[in-house]
């Protein structure tokens, strides 16, 4: 079963979400302040599918909880926020977070969204399990550290290629330069500048007209689920 974490300070709505999932047959786990989600993050974050994040909350914002949660969890997040205005529907997604919805929302299209980025997500996971990982016209095979664009085998280093497994493997989803660093290079201390040098090797590789992997100024960077 799936479990959704539902962050809102209204209490009204996020019971509102709460029973929708849950007559979805989602488990919700209810959260009406930033601390505490933060809290529930920390120790529960691998058992989290999808995240549900208001923006304007008390104390610490959606915002700024979802740039310190980001890189704690690989779900998606979705913003379910009054702040409509497109500029920080932008911003939520730099900070971030996979899509944005604005108050007042309709609950059916909001579960509707749920389950389309869960339904990814078992897309994505069901093409790690088969050791082949295909997005639009590239294809990386994990057993064998092959890298193919176009049926035609690309040659890459190993660094390389597990920043390119990593950026696949999260589809759609912004990572920060942090992230990156920490995953690929396992460790938190160094030049974040290793990063930008490798993403420019394996663009001028496989993406010469920035078709995929696409820079998130002042985030980081997201591969584009390109459909061939």
């Amino acid at each position: 079963m799936s479990k959704i974490l539902i962050v809102d300070d209204d209490i009204s709505i996020a019971q509102l979400l709460s029973d929708a999932l849950e007559d979805e047959g989602f488990e919700t786990i209810v959260k009406n302040d930033s601390k505490s989600a933060f809290d529930y993050v920390l120790n529960e974050g691998s058992s989290i599918s999808l995240i549900t994040l208001d923006i304007m909350m008390p104390e610490l914002s959606g915002m700024d909880l979802c740039r310190y949660i980001r890189n704690k969890v690989n779900c998606p997040i979705i913003f379910v926020s009054a702040k409509g205005k497109s500029v920080d529907a932008m911003a939520g997604l730099e900070a971030g977070a996979d899509d944005y919805i604005a108050k007042p929302f309709v609950v059916e299209e909001l579960v509707a969204r749920v389950k389309a980025h869960l339904r990814r997500e078992m897309r994505n996971v069901k093409e790690v399990e088969d050791g082949v990982i295909k997005v639009g016209d590239i294809e990386l095979h994990t057993g064998s550290f092959e890298v193919y664009k176009n049926g035609e085998i690309i040659y890459f280093s190993t660094r390389e290629f597990q920043l390119l497994q990593y950026l696949m493997e999260n589809a759609g989803k912004v990572l920060t330069r942090e992230q990156i660093f920490g995953h690929v290079w396992d460790t938190e201390f160094g030049d974040m500048g290793t990063v930008a040098v490798n993403i420019k090797s394996i663009r001028d590789k496989i993406d010469p007209n920035n078709e995929y992997i696409k820079t998130v100024w002042g985030v980081g960077y997201k591969f584009v689920k390109v459909t061939k």
